[in-house]
């Protein structure tokens, strides 16, 4: 459906044109509305369209090397979601997906370079409009790097394997070891003093089976809660390669950034002392 050039102005980034230029560019820009849970774009399609927000909700998500959906944004009323594909002409790095009933402006590369032919200081909104987006991924990113592994452990852990780790500690404790010291002497002891109607006399034959028995358990279960140990750990270290190679990347920015300085400072010393000579 077309657009009405009226419904530019709600947007804050087509709200400085004139009319000629709204209607110039409503006439290439189409309305499209999308019912709840339709798919607007997925991951990997062609970037060649782009959307703005007029009514409605919509999510933008990624999937992230832990093959798990990140929301990457929800933009609000007058915002762009695609905008970097678009401008790029790649395939969206995001999908979007409209949660209710949402009304969109489908713009497309071609739209934009007649806007800011008419209106070049528009290209200021949609830099603002691109920095929000990069602040936000860069947040997101902060914080899926910052992740406690015991936290991601424990969401993606079972009844099992909580059960394992509680018995493991339990198994592990000084409470466990004097509990069980304790109950082994009350058994010994009744046993020795009922004599020849004791239910398990010496040897203990029964007591040593029960033994045998808690032991072929309580391996097993140690070792499941080890193993958890170990994913944890290998988790950590993954995370802290990732702050580690981050940070690298950010040092080699900075140094590359103090070379340029050094080269600016030298320019300007040539420069000074040009001028001192001449005079």
């Amino acid at each position: 459906m077309a657009c009405n050039p009226e419904a530019l102005r709600s947007i804050p980034l087509f709200a400085l044109l004139d009319d000629e230029e709204a209607a110039v560019l409503a006439g290439q820009i189409e309305i499209k509305t999308f019912a709840p849970r339709q798919r607007i774009y997925k991951i990997g399609d062609p970037g060649g369209l782009a959307y703005v927000m007029v009514s409605g909700k919509v999510r933008v998500t990624t999937i992230d090397r832990d093959q798990q959906e990140v929301v990457v944004d929800e933009p609000a009323d007058g915002e762009f979601f695609g905008f970097a594909s678009m401008l790029e002409q790649t395939p969206h790095q995001t999908g979007a997906v409209a949660l209710e009933e949402a009304v969109c402006l489908e713009v497309s590369r071609d739209h934009i370079a007649v806007l800011l032919e008419r209106k070049p200081l528009a290209g200021m909104d949609m830099l603002t409009v691109l920095g929000r987006q990069f602040h936000a991924s860069q947040e997101l990113v902060r914080l899926r790097a910052t992740r406690n592994p015991n936290e991601v452990i424990e969401e993606e852990s079972t009844f099992g394997e909580r059960l394992a780790d509680g018995v493991a500690r339990f198994g592990g404790s000084w409470r466990f070891i004097m509990t069980f010291g304790a109950v082994l002497i009350v058994y010994t002891v009744v046993n020795v003093i009922l004599g020849r109607s004791a239910w398990d006399p010496y040897p203990f034959i029964l007591l040593n089976l029960f033994l045998s028995m808690l032991a072929a358990i309580q391996a097993p279960v140690i070792m499941m809660s080890q193993n958890r140990q170990d994913t944890k750990d290998r988790l950590r270290g993954e995370l802290d390669y990732e702050v580690n190679r981050r940070a690298e990347s950010e040092i080699q920015g900075l140094a590359s950034k103090l070379n340029l300085l050094g080269d600016k400072i030298g320019d300007i010393e040539d420069l000074l002392r040009e001028r001192t000579a001449s005079r």
